[in-house]
């Protein structure tokens, strides 16, 4: 843990869609917090009123709820708008999805790393329930499906470990995204309590200095669902100043599925929005790099199809896969711009 400190104005701004009850989690874990928020909004673009009577028995401190209607739905929208709303005095805006849950110091390491690099534009966390990292032991090898950073070890996991064996994965550290995308994940740093540079982070545990609305927003490309929009901004916001993952800064993710599109579209998403951030980063890649991101595209599609052996992910799997499939094939007349 971190000294506790406060030397900014934050923002908390959470958008939330008919999840009433994770949002309580999650702001259960926010009254927690050692260092609490100056200002929090909520953006509610839910179809009842289940979460505006939560915030009104709630009665949070520094709350300001917002509902929503048509026009500014969706996760895009409502970060643009909870930006519109944000107190003048405001300095970092922090960004939470609703369902997540808070280690008791997370907003402590988040805001603190500010101060340690003050050329910092942006800061993320860590999930910390998602990847089973483990200590490396003296004299432990390192298996070809394993991944070792810093002294600790984690799985490689189906789909990276299949792209090692076709050397068609990322080189580049994790969150830098290489010229053929399809990068190394924020999940590929270990949970060290360590601050790592990158130029890409995940939306879902953001904070960015608010000086940088001033410049760019989040991309109306994105509206409705989302997928891929926090990858866009960072990618825009990394050229601007310097951007770090504090692995000290720790939260859950406890995945909801309400309020998600269907997975056709998901994987259709996947495929075309993924494209467009590596076009951000990348925008007139040679032969080599486009043949790369094509390959990995396909063999993604392959191994997602492949998971119909499992009777509990046949129809998800399927949907997603024949999504992605759709997505690949429509860039041959339709790209994203």
């Amino acid at each position: 843990m971190m000294e506790l400190i406060k030397l900014f104005n934050f923002s908390l701004v959470v958008c939330t869609y008919q999840r009433s009850a994770s949002l309580e989690r999650l702001m259960d874990s926010v009254v927690e917090q050692s260092l609490y928020p100056n200002e929090i909004l909520i953006v509610d673009a839910s179809l009842d009123d289940k979460t505006e009577k939560l915030i009104q028995a709630k009665k949070y401190r520094n709350l300001d709820y917002y509902r929503v209607e048509e026009n500014d739905r969706g996760l895009t929208r409502q970060r643009n708008y909870g930006i519109s709303k944000l107190a003048s005095n405001s300095e970092i805006v922090c960004f939470l999805d609703d369902d997540i849950v808070l280690d008791r110091y997370y907003f402590n390491n988040l805001i603190n790393t500010y101060k340690l690099f003050p050329n910092a534009i942006a800061v993320g966390g860590a999930i910390l329930n998602e990847t089973n990292w483990s200590k490396m032991e003296n004299n432990q090898e390192v298996r070809f499906d394993e991944f070792l950073k810093d002294g600790f070890v984690r799985k490689l996991g189906l789909r990276n470990h299949v792209r090692k064996k076709l050397n068609l994965l990322s080189d580049e550290p994790p969150g830098f995204m290489p010229t053929f995308s399809h990068g190394l994940s924020i999940s590929f740093l270990p949970p060290t309590g360590e601050i790592y540079p990158v130029e890409f982070f995940m939306g879902g545990v953001s904070s960015y200095k608010k000086e940088i609305f001033e410049k760019i927003s989040f991309s109306k490309y994105f509206e409705g669902y989302g997928l891929y929009e926090d990858m866009d901004f960072c990618l825009r916001a990394s050229r601007i100043g310097e951007m770090y993952v504090n692995t000290g800064a720790q939260v859950y993710h406890l995945h909801e599925e309400a309020g998600r599109p269907d997975y056709f579209k998901y994987g259709k998403m996947v495929v075309r929005n993924g494209f467009y951030v590596w076009k951000i980063k990348n925008p007139d890649p040679d032969f080599k790099n486009v043949l790369k991101w094509n390959a990995i595209t396909l063999l993604l599609i392959l191994i997602r199809l492949s998971n119909i052996l499992n009777k509990d992910e046949k129809g998800k799997s399927l949907n997603d896969s024949l999504g992605r499939f759709t997505g690949w094939l429509s860039l041959i007349f339709n790209k994203p711009r």
